[in-house]
């Protein structure tokens, strides 16, 4: 009888001490003390890259995952059409300009001939008070006169509207070579290839996108903190971050953006007892300058919001 009275004791401390030993394993194991965690996916600032003429592709250089330099040409649109909207624009202008010459020339001699009807009109008008010149002399040199000055001001305002000619004209060239400069098209920034959205023979419109581009060497990941954590948080302050892809590897990041607004927790994040609190955003960069990471990667963060607070030598993900 105390056999079974003390097998039935040893098995309840047995299962008393399994039960304490499970509760310890399962217990929610606190954050360091000055660290916030929170978790998310890694995002990048996507840069779509649109043709801004239209044409027909004859070459690219895109390749999905591969780098690109600022400036480098991605895309190239037949140039036949713009290369001859380029030499007929040089054309017009090059008449227009012709013909503002030939105007300065005309108004020139007609300047010099109103000079010349002057001094004679001047002259006679001075004889002709000594009668010693006839009043049809003195109307031929006023006839010359006005006719000179009416030559001149015609001259001078079709030399006004040759200008403006000018102008239209020189604006056109420039719109048909921006156009030709157009038909290459180039990255905007250094970055990579994240969709290839065309290929050489199809028939591109202003407007349609070429490819998209992202900058992987500074990521973005965007956490979400209740509401009561927030007023801890300053611009700046330090975080890691760390991937399922490289489990021992934290990379460093800063806060760069604080939501001015709480909103209710995203269906993404992880923990569903999470999801009814309201929360703010918190966008945190990424250095990433050998590129390892990529869009999309579930990440886990952690934020030292506390300047006085350590680093702890291993950062764990609370339960």
């Amino acid at each position: 009888m105390s056999r079974g009275w003390l097998g039935g004791a040893l098995a309840v401390l047995l299962l008393a001490a399994g039960s304490y030993a499970l509760y310890r394993h399962f217990e929610p194991r606190p954050l360091p003390p000055g660290v916030l965690y929170g978790n998310g996916h890694v995002e990048g600032t996507e840069v779509r890259v649109a043709a801004q003429v239209d044409g027909q592709v004859v070459a690219s250089t895109l390749v999905e995952g591969e780098p690109v330099a600022a400036g480098a040409p991605l895309v190239r649109i037949d140039a036949a059409d713009h290369e001859i909207a380029v030499r007929q624009a040089r054309a017009d202008l090059g008449a227009v300009q012709a013909d503002a010459v030939a105007l300065e020339d005309q108004l020139g001699t007609w300047r010099h001939h109103l000079q010349t009807a002057k001094r004679q009109l001047e002259r006679y008008g001075k004889l002709g008070a000594r009668d010693l010149a006839s009043r049809q002399q003195i109307d031929d040199a006023e006839n010359r006169q006005r006719e000179a000055l009416g030559r001149v001001r015609t001259l001078e305002a079709q030399l006004e509207a040759n200008r403006a000619r000018q102008e239209a004209a020189t604006q056109r060239l420039a719109l048909a070579e921006s156009h030709l400069a157009k038909t290459v098209v180039r990255a905007p920034l250094a970055a990579t290839v994240l969709v290839k959205a065309i290929e050489p023979g199809e028939v591109v419109q202003p407007g349609q996108t070429l490819a998209v581009l992202v900058d992987l060497t500074e990521l973005e990941l965007t956490v979400y903190l209740p509401e009561v954590e927030i007023g801890k948080l300053q611009l700046g302050a330090p975080a890691r971050v760390r991937v399922d892809a490289y489990p021992e590897r934290d990379f460093r990041a800063r806060i760069k953006r604080i939501d001015q607004r709480a909103q209710f927790t995203p269906r993404e994040v992880h923990m569903p007892e999470e999801r009814v609190r309201m929360v703010f955003g918190v966008t945190l960069a990424i250095a990433n300058p050998e590129g390892v990471l990529k869009p999309g990667m579930p990440a886990d963060a952690w934020i030292r919001w506390d300047p006085d607070a350590s680093w702890p030598q291993t950062l764990w993900i609370p339960r």
